[in-house]
């Protein structure tokens, strides 16, 4: 690499943040690469067992906290973020009509790790022309990185309760990325951090995933059980799931510092018509090629259809009883696989039981409108 002074690093620094507010980044801080503090912790999460069957966030030790193992030579990290809210802010709607599939804001448009990763590439090319020698590599949840900890050092944001990264001015609606490189540029310093003795999204979180101030048990979370965990869902963690069939965002929704975050400039995050509101009916009703076809370009696609119909066959068993919804369940459940012909059983199961309750209740509502419309006393 050039020799270059002091003067020059930081007026590189500043050239940076600029290129990378043009490229569509709200904003980019920079860090060294000295993580040793939260190597504890890491441990201690992986000790835990809080990892679930995510084999990857252990498989490489504590390299995750030293990215100058990941990629030998690194003395600082470039930290990005893009913000993803969409202009259409019905989602907290749709939690409320247990018949419509959630699916998680962030994944309703097209799939962030290609965009930003193209975008790092282009900042890693521009830093090159500008400095001969350089060496840099983008990451988006691509490698074991400890992205959080790399954007609070950098001074983007401080890790909430529910082990996001916070900002106030952008809440926690954004993707994070970085850029791991050889060039000793200055850097940023961290924010202080907000959240003070709020805990809303530890109360709110549906199914207590959240054991701990900063301590999340992926093993409860909606968003792995519903993404990252291959195998059935533990019986006792469905009702709680609601109709949330592709992540979560109940912690994020409650945030009080949400209210600050501002639409996206990237139209492609904005939600495709054919994901965002549609009924569990319709959602259950694709095939693996229909399901695939409407995914394409989007990061719900990598979960597959088979977990895409055990998901969806969780959601109809909490969903209020309808005849349409046993109906599908009850067509898809000969050809289904073991996996999904499990959650559907469970699914025809919680539906009788409602159908059960149903019927008194309708009786009790007959009788009600009798007496209204006839005047018969009460207990006729």
């Amino acid at each position: 690499m050039s020799a270059i002074h002091s003067l020059d690093l930081n007026r590189l620094s500043d050239d940076i943040k600029a290129w990378g507010r043009a490229l569509g980044f709200q904003q980019v801080g920079i860090s060294d690469v000295d993580l040793t503090q939260h190597e504890a912790y890491l441990q201690q999460w992986l000790d835990n067992g809080y990892h679930g069957e995510m084999d990857y966030m252990a498989a490489h030790g504590m390299k995750r906290a030293r990215p100058d193992e990941l990629v030998p030579g690194t003395l600082r990290v470039i930290s990005v973020r893009m913000d993803y809210l969409p202009p259409d802010a019905s989602f907290a709607q749709h939690l409320k009509d247990n018949k419509i599939g959630y699916i998680s804001r962030y994944a309703l448009g097209r799939d962030y790790h290609k965009l930003l990763r193209k975008k790092l590439k282009q900042l890693g090319e521009k830093i090159t022309e500008r400095l001969a020698g350089t060496q840099y590599r983008p990451f988006v949840d691509s490698a074991p990185v400890l992205e959080h900890a790399l954007a609070e050092k950098a001074g983007l944001g401080w890790t909430g309760k529910h082990s996001l990264t916070l900002n106030r001015n952008a809440g926690s609606w954004f993707f994070l990325g970085e850029l791991f490189i050889n060039a000793p540029l200055p850097v940023d310093s961290p924010v202080e951090e907000g959240c003070g003795t709020c805990t809303a999204c530890i109360t709110m979180c549906p199914t207590g995933a959240i054991v701990a101030p900063y301590q999340v048990d992926a093993r409860k979370c909606i968003s792995y059980l519903t993404i990252e965990h291959d195998g059935p869902i533990p019986e006792n963690l469905r009702p709680l799931m609601g109709n949330r069939i592709y992540g979560c965002d109940d912690c994020q929704l409650v945030c009080p510092w949400n209210r600050y975050a501002d639409i996206t400039e990237q139209e492609d995050f904005h939600p495709r018509d054919i994901l965002h509101g549609q009924s569990l009916l319709t959602l259950f009703a694709w095939d693996e090629k229909t399901f695939l076809k409407n995914t394409e370009g989007s990061p719900i696609r990598r979960i597959g259809h088979i977990k895409w119909q055990r998901n969806i066959a969780v959601a109809m068993g909490n969903a209020d009883y309808d005849s349409e919804i046993v109906c599908a369940l009850q067509a898809e459940l000969p050809d289904a696989s073991e996996l999904v012909k499990t959650h559907i059983e469970w699914a025809l199961e919680r539906q009788q039981e409602k159908s059960l309750q149903e019927g008194p209740k309708n009786r009790q509502l007959a009788r009600l409108t009798r007496v209204v419309e006839k005047g018969l006393p009460r207990d006729a």
